[in-house]
């Protein structure tokens, strides 16, 4: 792990230490349907979109709700690139997770690629910092209690913050 001395025994996280290796990215042409048999298979929330090998966009749970069921698109039709969020916000692996935990909440996101480099090392969500890091719970905790959390954000929140 390439923790760093923070002050009086406190020790920082990096990203690097808490993100997920395993990530699936697909070309932005693929069908939406395909994109969603390969998340159910892989009981995973979300893949990353790819032109030509480069990362340029993320397709997640909410994405396939919100711009292809209930905008009534065919899921054979429609391809992943014109669903994705996209620009990426992406971080470096050697990011603070206070960082990482401040840019999500700024940008209501809760999934951010990690790239060094222009290459796609991994992935790290709020999940990931929710289980880890007890200096990072504190903060958790106080935009829990916030009037201006995210509904989806919050969820998990209050799944991991006691």
């Amino acid at each position: 792990m390439s923790q760093e001395k923070v002050g009086k025994g406190e020790v920082s996280l990096k990203v690097e230490d808490v993100m997920t290796m395993d990530v699936i990215t697909m070309d932005e042409n693929v069908s939406v349907k395909e994109a969603a048999e390969i998340m159910d298979q892989n009981e995973i929330s979300c893949v990353i979109a790819a032109r030509k090998g480069k990362a340029i966009g993320i397709i997640t749970e909410r994405d396939l709700l919100k711009r292809v069921i209930v905008e009534g698109k065919n899921a054979k039709k429609t391809k992943i690139g014109e669903i994705m969020s996209s620009p990426l916000e992406i971080v470096a692996p050697d990011m603070s997770l206070e960082e990482a935990l401040r840019l999500m909440l700024q940008k209501k996101i809760k999934k951010l690629p990690v790239v060094e480099k222009n290459r796609l090392l991994g992935l790290v969500s709020l999940t990931d910092i929710a289980r880890c890091q007890p200096a990072i719970i504190k903060i958790l905790k106080s935009f829990a209690v916030a009037q201006d959390t995210p509904k989806g954000m919050k969820k998990v929140l209050d799944s991991y913050i006691v």
